[in-house]
């Protein structure tokens, strides 16, 4: 059953307490830039209209404002009324958070591959014992996962 949207909703939800506007925004903005973008950038504040996030260089604060319009526009779209007005970047450099374990990624940390024979023989010319014992469990993840020879024939 569709339910006919309100737009004023999350205004009326959020918009009477700043804590609570910051989390709608904090919520919001992985659904409107997807994960990956999320996982670079931070909401910070919301205040006044102004949506504050902070981005890890120059380069990502030059390339989100390009897209300024279109973002807020997505967040209209999800919080109507309570959107933000304007949006600002922030450079603040930090480390990346490590990326969320999927389903896929454990099962095939479980799944032990052997690398063909061919890719074992052609790692031997890798000198150095560890990073060579790394790169044949690398070859055996990425076997697992996606089920390819290294000639692109399924194994």
């Amino acid at each position: 059953m569709d339910r006919a949207r309100d737009p004023g909703l999350a205004a009326r939800l959020f918009a009477g307490d700043p804590a609570r506007a910051l989390a709608l925004m904090r919520a919001a903005w992985p659904a409107v830039v997807g994960p990956e973008l999320a996982r670079r950038t931070e909401v910070v504040a919301f205040d006044a209209g102004l949506l504050r996030v902070s981005v890890p260089d120059e380069t990502w604060r030059r390339g989100l404002a390009r897209m300024r319009r279109d973002l807020l526009g997505r967040l209209h779209g999800l919080a109507g009324a309570a959107a933000p007005r304007s949006l600002g970047f922030v450079v603040e450099p930090r480390p990346l958070p490590p990326l969320a374990p999927s389903a896929t990624a454990a099962a095939v940390a479980d799944a032990p591959v052997e690398p063909p024979v061919a890719l074992v023989e052609a790692a031997e010319a890798i000198p150095d014992a560890a990073l060579r014992a790394r790169f044949l469990e690398a070859a055996a993840r990425y076997l697992a996962r996606f089920g390819r020879a290294p000639d692109g024939r399924s194994p």
